[in-house]
């Protein structure tokens, strides 16, 4: 099995995350999204994974969030999402994605990711 997670090794959760990934023996990819954001249709993608709206994959805390003068319609999950590729901090993390299904969580609390792993 092969996943793929959006890693921020700043947070304790995402590392939390991959320890249990890389415990599970599981080929994995780390995509380090705050060098390298996925563009605003893989965001969508993600989204879909995810089975909901973008807005429901924001770090709402955050002040990049908090602070947005240039906050697009929450309900617009396009606009959005090139947003969020632009300010990829207020997205949330881990997320994880089985390659292979296609169904991904978020790590939050980072044991989600475990119904991906079996």
């Amino acid at each position: 099995m092969a996943v793929t997670i959006y890693h921020n090794p700043r947070c304790s959760k995402s590392r939390q995350t991959l320890q249990l990934i890389t415990d599970s023996g599981s080929d994995h990819t780390v995509v380090l999204y705050l060098d390298a954001p996925p563009n605003g249709a893989s965001i969508v993608d993600l989204a879909r994974k995810l089975g909901m709206a973008v807005a429901e994959m924001l770090r709402r805390g955050e002040s990049e969030f908090k602070e947005a003068t240039d906050l697009p319609d929450l309900s617009d999950d396009a606009s959005l999402a090139e947003w969020v590729a632009a300010h990829p901090i207020v997205l949330e993390r881990p997320i994880v994605v089985n390659d292979n299904s296609g169904k991904a969580v978020i790590g939050r609390p980072p044991e989600n990711v475990l119904e991906l792993l079996s």
